[in-house]
């Protein structure tokens, strides 16, 4: 009797891409490895790293959310039109741009499972609507002069760590434990898996796929903040092809395109290898224009891997 060969754990393989990646840019720029620049990776992707993990919730069911670049610009502004120093306490834009965030990913949500519209197209619709909206509430021009309070968000500091740092891990952390260990979450992977069979067990499939797209709206939203605190400046041109890599993030990181399959963790070394990716193209001094190319190729090869896995099960 043979025994069967286990197959290759994709986030070793990708963990372990990562580490080799990291050795090479070591050894062809030194000052890669500096703490200086390792904490500057983790701030630049931290945003991108946010809408990963909420993207990955919509993944999951078999969806998809291209809306989450209009999405950061529209709550970004909605933030920083309250954020004025000495107008509110720091906790509401915070509140006030995750909800406007919700409020749009629910609205996806709502179109999709009611209108029963192809996520493709409603979420193509509210990244236009969204870009509309930012650029409306404000006068097409950026929302300055906020406190100091709210900037810190994006730019300081707590215990040495900078802040967005933490905000991304934080997120990444609840959602592996709702993922793992709630019934909720559990049924976003039924549902993305066979939606058929978990409408037939007694999953409310509307009810999953709304919680997803909502979920998923409120972490743009958070991002949204996040950025906005980070440049001081509410921009309703910001975020422009955010979506692409927020979803490349996820897809590297094993999360299957058909649903079903995939994780936070892979997520988060999905937008971990990017980032280093794109950090070191800049150190090796690599045209901006090669390094959409490289992201492009990347993206096609990692749906490429997922859809021969597929076919091979």
């Amino acid at each position: 009797m043979t025994a069967t060969k286990k197959p290759w754990p994709a986030q070793l393989g990708l963990a372990l891409a990562l580490v080799l990646l990291m050795a090479a840019l070591a050894a062809a720029r030194p000052n890669f490895l500096t703490l200086g620049n390792l904490v500057n990776v983790l701030r630049q992707i931290s945003i991108n790293g946010i809408l990963a993990v909420g993207v990955t919730y919509v993944l999951l069911t078999g969806g998809v959310d291209l809306s989450l670049g209009s999405l950061v610009a529209f709550t970004g502004v909605i933030a920083a039109r309250f954020a004025h120093p000495g107008e509110w306490v720091v906790l509401a834009p915070v509140c006030l741009g995750i909800l406007a965030g919700a409020a749009c990913g629910a609205v996806n949500g709502w179109i999709v499972t009611r209108g029963r519209v192809a996520p493709f197209i409603v979420t193509l619709g509210m990244m236009t609507a969204a870009r509309g909206l930012a650029l409306l509430a404000s006068g097409g021009r950026p929302v300055s002069n906020l406190s100091a309070a709210f900037t810190r968000i994006g730019g300081g500091d707590l215990a040495g760590v900078p802040i967005p740092i933490l905000i991304f891990f934080g997120v990444a952390l609840l959602s592996h434990l709702f993922l793992r260990n709630l019934r909720a979450g559990r049924h976003l992977y039924a549902v993305g898996g066979n939606e058929n069979a978990a409408r037939a067990s007694g999953v409310k499939v509307g009810r999953v796929k709304m919680m997803a797209y909502t979920l998923c709206g409120a972490l743009a939203g958070l991002a949204g903040v996040v950025l906005a605190a980070r440049i001081t400046t509410g921009q309703p041109n910001a975020g422009v092809g955010y979506e692409l890599d927020a979803i490349a993030a996820v897809v590297i990181g094993g999360t299957s395109l058909n649903g079903g399959v995939g994780g936070v963790g892979g997520t988060v070394l999905g937008a971990l290898l990017i980032g280093v990716l794109n950090n070191g193209l800049d150190l090796l001094n690599v045209s901006s224009y090669y390094q959409q190319v490289v992201k492009g190729v990347i993206i096609v090869g990692a749906v490429w891997l997922d859809r021969s896995q597929h076919r091979d099960r």
